[in-house]
């Protein structure tokens, strides 16, 4: 159960990273405020919880404009994709352990 535990990135260990890498795992750019609405959660911690997962470099950020309206959009990067398959796979693991 240890090694499963080591393939679990710090990374995901939190509910709004884990929602995001969901969210962009299966949609190929998606913009701030339809995170924001989605995951229900203020600008700020959206934010934040980016910002952490760019540092990784498990999301790539595109900033542009659209019309005069600023807009900021998020997709996985291969790396990150690696990283949260990864960590799905070792909760799978987790989920086949009997007693």
């Amino acid at each position: 159960m240890k090694d499963i535990i080591k393939q679990m990135d710090k990374a995901f260990d939190s509910r709004v990273r884990i929602a995001i890498m969901s969210i962009l795992m299966v949609n190929e750019w998606v913009d701030f405020n339809t995170l924001k609405e989605r995951l229900g959660v203020t600008d700020g911690n959206l934010a934040s919880h980016t910002a952490s997962l760019e540092r990784r470099q498990y999301v790539e950020v595109r900033k542009r404009f659209i019309g005069k309206r600023p807009n900021t959009s998020y997709r996985v990067t291969p790396l990150g994709k690696e990283g949260f398959t990864n960590y799905v796979n070792a909760l799978k693991q987790l989920l086949q352990i009997k007693q």
